[in-house]
């Protein structure tokens, strides 16, 4: 059982730990975009830097939650 758990655990470590750079490389928002005009209390609103908080939080969630399963797999 603690083999199939570090195999679907391990997967899906490589698979978040590369969308969560994937993410940090080509979603965020570019040096000349309009992010910089905009205030900072309401930077959370604009669509890029939205979309790019959303899947680096989806991602990180992914790769978190896959070394809590790599650690139940070896305590058991």
């Amino acid at each position: 059982m603690s083999a199939l758990i570090c195999i679907i655990a391990g997967l899906l470590f490589v698979v978040s730990a590369g969308a969560y750079i994937y993410v940090r490389i080509r979603l965020r928002p570019k040096e000349g975009s309009d992010l910089d005009d905009v205030y900072w209390e309401f930077e959370e609103q604009h669509p890029e830097y939205a979309r790019y908080l959303k899947w680096s939080k989806i991602t990180f969630a992914g790769v978190i939650i896959s070394m809590l399963l790599l650690f139940i797999a070896l305590v058991l």
